[in-house]
């Protein structure tokens, strides 16, 4: 047996074993560490000459051109690169000028007078200016619950003394003429001729101290000499009822005298002060006025009249409510150009001294939006 034998050779030749092998893996370090060496010069030697390449490109680059690379995001080591450059040249906030304090003001200014306006009642489309019986100015909030007016007033052609109203180049309007006792001498063919389609006449009114009713006493003739010339003819009362009976009264005393008549335009309820003096409904409050013209206006429109309401555009606002009375028809009163009342309307008094043919005194005329006769 050679086990022992065995066993001696191989431990004599285990160390000469691991010498080859540390041998090798020493010279592969070697040749390892040359080449890497080698390539050390060369690649610093590339780095030197992107650096030149980089120094001179930035060399080339404006100040214009700076903000675009910022924008655009490309080649920052490019503008750190190069030696001219600075933290401060990079900084694009300044390229931006600051306001100044005049400029802040001015600023301040404008947006304070924007808010000005949008609040300013005469500019927002919001309010009406009323004038007041003493004189005093008010801007009033238009009611958005009533009816607002659709008249485009560009088409008002006023030929004096006759007014007239235009849509798509037709005339859709009528002239009329207010009349009463106090006009001594009319006459209704001339006044034909000079363009006057209607008459709304007086007839008769309450008075404003006594309470007594009185008829017109020219009214009568006055219908029958319009109707004669070919006018249509509507009717007024001067109320000063200060209840709704009274009010009633007076309806009643307006349905006897027109029911002989050709009364083809409106059957007007109006109400006011009296100029210098103290008249019956100064007293009364706003609803109860409101209530009153109902009462009157309800029986003329349940005879199968059409109901109108006179008044001028302070009484409409101020000393009535229109939200109850929204049913029947307006005949506004306002000497100008164009009328600013907001709400619907349907005739429109523009004038109370203009002269016209077939009138001695000074004449009361009336533009009306609609053909009443053919209503």
């Amino acid at each position: 047996m050679k086990f022992d034998d065995e066993y001696d050779d191989q431990s004599a030749g285990l160390p000469i074993a691991q010498m080859t092998v540390g041998v090798s893996f020493f010279v592969m370090l070697i040749l390892a560490l040359v080449l890497y060496m080698n390539r050390e010069p060369e690649k610093s030697q590339q780095s030197q000459q992107n650096n030149v390449a980089i120094t001179d490109n930035a060399e080339q680059i404006t100040a214009e051109e700076t903000e675009s690379l910022i924008e655009e995001g490309d080649n920052l080591d490019k503008l750190i690169a190069n030696g001219t450059l600075t933290a401060d040249d990079l900084d694009f906030w300044d390229m931006y000028p600051e306001e100044t304090e005049e400029e802040e003001a001015v600023e301040e200014t404008e947006t304070k007078a924007e808010e000005a306006k949008k609040e300013d009642p005469s500019t927002d489309g919001k309010h009406t200016l009323v004038i007041e019986d003493d004189g005093t100015e008010n801007w009033v909030a238009i009611n958005q619950y009533l009816t607002k007016h659709e008249y485009d007033y560009s088409g008002l052609v006023y030929k004096k003394p006759i007014m007239s109203y235009y849509e798509e180049g037709k005339k859709i309007s009528y002239t009329g003429i207010r009349v009463s006792k106090y006009n001594e001498f009319v006459d209704y063919t001339k006044l034909k001729k000079s363009g006057i389609d209607y008459a709304m006449i007086r007839i008769g009114a309450r008075g404003y101290s006594t309470g007594q009713i009185t008829l017109d006493e020219n009214f009568d003739k006055n219908v029958k000499d319009a109707v004669g010339a070919g006018l249509d003819v509507g009717v007024y009362f001067f109320s000063q009822a200060v209840t709704e009976e009274e009010a009633i009264d007076e309806a009643g005393v307006v349905l006897a005298a027109i029911a002989e008549h050709e009364i083809t335009y409106p059957v007007v309820f109006a109400m006011d002060f009296v100029e210098n003096d103290t008249s019956r409904v100064e007293a009364l409050t706003r609803a109860e006025r409101t209530a009153i013209a109902n009462a009157f206006l309800s029986l003329i429109q349940e005879a199968g009249y059409n109901a109108m309401l006179y008044a001028d555009k302070e009484w409409l606002i101020n000393k009535i409510d229109l939200t109850l009375l929204s049913s029947y028809d307006i005949w506004l009163s306002q000497e100008s150009d164009v009328p600013d009342y907001p709400y619907k309307f349907s005739m429109w008094e523009y004038t109370k001294s203009a002269k016209v043919e077939g009138m001695a005194e000074v004449a009361e005329l009336s533009i009306s939006f609609i053909d009443y006769e053919n209503k």
